[in-house]
């Protein structure tokens, strides 16, 4: 197609050399648009609701945006406030701060293009565990899961598929309540003994533990 001499670049068009050309040129430009298409069809999108007071920064979602991030997803990270104190034990409030964190979290992911991505999940945290169940419903999404310390009301929503965890010592949620729902919804369900909402002990050391095998299961379901 081309040669060089005295370090100048010569190129030869005639019509037939230009024919040819252009025969190659309509090759590379198809598969080019066929690798851009098989990328955007293995793009992978991981987002994050958080809980009323455990925000994205906490371990648990913490280290879960690194599990997610070193298997090539895409992370969004959904953010709400304006809640009003007292709202576990408490059915209106807790009512209120849902329909709070779900009207902010609309327009958040109201850009989202979801149709370009081939594996989507959604990872959540108490009250965001509703939000996440919520949203996958309202919008039909084909999503996995991973609920950590989810509510009796998120189970209101129809969770999907995924795997879920809890604490027995968790105050804001009942542990056969929450056996019985994961039963029923299909979830695998992963119990920490004496393990409080944050899925946390009085053991510092335990706690390190727990974090690590809780890492560790949520790194095998990204991974499937």
């Amino acid at each position: 197609l081309h040669y060089t001499t005295n370090r100048e670049e010569i190129f030869i068009f005639s019509n037939k050399k230009m024919s040819y050309l252009c025969g190659v040129w309509r090759f590379a430009n198809a598969y080019l648009n066929k690798v851009k298409r098989r990328l955007q069809m293995t793009q992978k999108l991981a987002v994050f609701f958080p809980g009323i007071g455990y925000h994205n920064d906490k371990p648990l979602l913490y280290y879960s945006q690194k599990l997610a991030k070193e298997f090539g997803f895409e992370c969004i990270k959904v953010n709400y406030n304006g809640f009003a104190s007292g709202i576990k034990s408490n059915k209106e409030k807790m009512k209120e701060a849902l329909e709070i964190a779900y009207s902010q979290t609309e327009p958040l992911l109201a850009a989202v293009d979801w149709s370009k991505y081939s594996d989507i999940i959604f990872i959540s945290k108490s009250i965001g565990t509703a939000v996440a169940a919520q949203y996958a419903e309202k919008h039909n999404l084909k999503c996995r899961n991973i609920y950590m310390t989810p509510l009796s009301e998120t189970f209101l929503f129809k969770p999907k598929k995924g795997i879920a965890f809890h604490g027995t010592a968790d105050d804001w949620a009942d542990t056969e309540d929450i056996k019985d729902k994961c039963s029923q919804y299909d979830l695998k369900l992963y119990i920490t003994p004496d393990a409080n909402h944050s899925l946390e002990t009085d053991n510092t050391i335990e706690n390190i533990k727990i974090i690590q095998k809780t890492m560790e299961y949520i790194k095998n379901y990204i991974d499937n």
